[in-house]
């Protein structure tokens, strides 16, 4: 019996990072619509910032802000395929949450303006998200590949 030799590749440092932050934009999205992990969920608005809805009590969030919570999850699982498309993801995403940060710090929280709707505790998450989708963008879009070799007769690797 001949011993065979196999390649295993595995997904790259980016599209990781995208697909966990894929996850987390999904289950962030959903817990924004359960009572216990949202606060005052039955009086959240579609938008605005009358909602008073708060994810986690801290986060103020509407229908219309767990929606692109949920939009964002699903296009990082999407995108998270390639490595190209999940660099795009990370820093594309980063960017907007950027702009989302400075549009938080430059508008009047009780005015119209605040659609989403942003809270002081919302701007600074948003910070930090944009931030590390860019800086992540950045990580390794090279598969590594393993080469193993697999004793036939054993269905594993030789001991050495």
């Amino acid at each position: 019996m001949t011993d065979r030799t196999y390649s295993e590749s595995r997904r790259t440092p980016v599209q990781l990072a995208a697909l966990l932050f894929g996850a987390v934009f999904l289950l962030v999205g959903i817990a924004g619509f359960i009572p216990g992990i949202t606060s005052d969920v039955g009086s959240m608005e579609f938008a605005g910032h009358e909602s008073e809805a708060m994810l986690l009590g801290i986060f103020q969030v509407s229908i219309l802000h767990n929606i692109v919570h949920l939009l964002y999850g699903v296009a990082g699982l999407a995108l998270a395929r390639t490595a190209g498309s999940a660099r795009g993801y990370l820093l594309i995403g980063g960017v907007v949450y950027l702009g989302l940060w400075l549009y938080g710090l430059l508008i009047d929280k009780e005015s119209t303006a605040n659609f989403v709707p942003l809270n002081d505790a919302d701007d600074w998450l948003h910070l930090g998200l944009g931030v590390a989708m860019v800086a992540l963008s950045f990580l390794p879009g090279q598969r590594r590949v393993q080469e193993h070799k697999v004793d036939r007769r054993y269905g594993r690797e030789p001991r050495i």
